[in-house]
């Protein structure tokens, strides 16, 4: 067969992902702290994008209905009257800034705002508000504060106020250092052993043997320089490991006499639970053991985290879930986790309007249409997320009336399912979200659970249900009778909940609930 070149006309189809595309998956799997910075990036980037100013609301209507706007939409349900729909379950979506059409004249409004969705099982009416968003841009006064279209809050603290800030460990020891030594060689090295600890107080003793070669000093002049240190305050500081940082508290409370020292050397034992060898090595009874322990739990492990501790950030509900009258659980969007962004229309007709090379004129359409696929991805996450919350809501509603008990089995197969949406949409959309109740903060993937099985061929208990009530059964325990696994596994079976003994005691170590021998000598210890 002789070989010739030749010409083929083949079809094919190839799904391509368009960086639009790529733009709305990732802001899927944002939380709403890395969506805030990613709109901060994007206005940065785009000079027709603005911030808009908070509406001040908190995603919660009183009376089902929304906050501070007008509906226009003749097809409008409030959802104040849920309270003929006791059996239904409602969603209302707040404050969703929308989109604008490009396809439009340069004249015409480049954006709106699609401010409420409300889901009715599976009957969907959108409410649609007018505004006028004439964005006027961005403002600076004179003291680099930046003020937007709709007004600030002022700042009338003083320049000296605005340098406040509380001491941390550094400088704290930093202060009592230089009270302490007067020789500048001793200064030199607690300044460097300062630079050493770490923001729970201690210092690694792998790193002493390297700051005699630094500063030119013997271990033994590093040594000195250290056990002075930790006499500072707070008690502990300078500890090379748990174990010295507890003597030295003891020490300061006077009461480092040899059996709590024997104790303090052997924590290990102590965290096994194992008293009687504890008692053989200190030589007391089971009531001097009960007070030494007691003394070393009244102690501080961390003395450094007393200083210069960072504030912690409370999370976030992305969405919330609260009751009408009528025992309809409603699902709502947390408006103030919604980025607020506005198109300067005005600012984009002046430059239209202006002429301008090639260049300009496709920097302007490409800013145009940049803008447009952001504010419609941030309108589609709002709108998904709602989605998938409101079919969580509807699937594990026995959680919401009744507690983790009543926690059903659930896949991100089953909810994608529902709402007729890929798996991986759906993991997207749970991850780093959170759910505020009646019942405490949840994260969506908290509902997700494997399943166990009913031991009478009933319904699947799911994962997390079944961790609870073995939580449960172990607290009611009688101390002279601690459960073992064994039990616990008769216990349940004869709940209707089919479990093996392995299984039990991994949700036991999950729960870090010790094993009953375990239990039998820290009960006994504290009675």
């Amino acid at each position: 067969m002789a070989l010739s070149p030749r010409l083929d006309l083949r079809q094919s189809q190839q799904l391509v992902m368009t960086p639009q595309l790529q733009q709305a998956i990732k802001l899927l799997q944002l939380s709403n702290l890395e969506l805030t910075d990613y709109v901060a990036q994007e206005v940065e980037k785009n000079p027709i994008l603005e911030v808009g100013e908070p509406d001040g609301t908190n995603g919660i209507a009183e009376d089902g209905g929304e906050r501070g706007g007008t509906a226009t939409d003749d097809n409008l349900r409030d959802t104040s009257g849920a309270d003929n729909m006791p059996d239904e379950l409602i969603a209302s979506d707040k404050s969703l800034e929308s989109a604008m059409d490009t396809s439009s004249s340069t004249e015409s409004a480049l954006d709106a705002d699609f401010d409420t969705n409300i889901y009715n099982n599976d009957a969907v009416s959108d409410r649609v508000e007018t505004s006028d968003n004439g964005a006027s841009g961005l403002s600076y006064d004179g003291m680099g504060a930046i003020k937007g279209s709709g007004g600030g809050i002022p700042d009338d603290r003083g320049l000296d106020q605005t340098l406040e800030s509380e001491e941390n460990l550094h400088d704290f020891l930093t202060r009592q250092m230089t009270v302490l030594f007067e020789n500048p060689s001793q200064k030199l090295i607690a300044a460097h052993l300062i630079d050493l600890v770490d923001e729970a107080g201690y210092i690694h003793p792998e790193t002493l043997p390297e700051v005699g070669p630094q500063l030119g000093a013997t271990y033994e002049e590093v040594e000195s320089v250290l056990l002075a240190l930790q006499t500072l305050e707070p008690t502990g500081v300078f500890a090379r490991s748990l174990s010295e940082c507890l003597a030295i508290q003891l020490r300061e409370l006077d009461r480092y006499d040899p059996a709590m020292q024997a104790l303090v050397e052997n924590l290990d034992m102590l965290a096994r639970r194992d008293m009687a060898g504890i008692k053989r090595l200190c030589g007391v009874d089971n009531e001097d053991i009960a007070d030494m322990v007691r003394e070393i739990r009244a102690l501080n492990p961390k003395p450094g985290l007393m200083y210069g501790m960072e504030d912690v950030q409370p999370v976030i509900p992305d969405i919330f879930i609260r009751k009408n009258l009528a025992g309809s659980w409603i699902v709502e969007l947390n408006s103030e986790t919604l980025p607020k962004v506005l198109v300067n229309s005005q600012y984009v007709t002046e430059l239209k309007d202006s002429g301008g090379n090639k260049e300009a004129k496709a920097f302007i359409s490409d800013c145009v249409s940049n803008a447009n696929w952001l504010v419609k991805a941030l309108d589609q996450r709002a709108r998904t997320i709602l989605k998938v919350a409101t079919a969580i809501v509807k699937t594990q509603s026995a959680f919401f009336d009744h507690g983790v008990r009543f926690l059903k089995p659930l896949t991100l197969k089953d909810i994608a399912d529902e709402i007729d949406m890929h798996e991986s949409t759906v993991s997207r959309v749970t991850n780093n979200k959170f759910m505020s109740c009646s019942r405490g903060m949840f994260e969506l993937k908290y509902f997700f659970t494997s399943s166990i099985s009913a031991a009478d061929g009933g319904d699947a208990h799911s994962a997390e249900s079944v961790k609870f009530r073995l939580k449960e059964l172990i607290d009611a325990e009688n101390p002279k009778k601690i459960l073992s696994d064994d039990k616990l596994v008769v216990m349940m079976n004869a709940e209707g909940i089919d479990i093996a003994r392995r299984t039990v005691a991994k949700y036991r170590e999950a729960l870090r609930i010790p094993s009953s021998v375990q239990r039998r000598r820290l009960k006994n210890m504290s009675s």
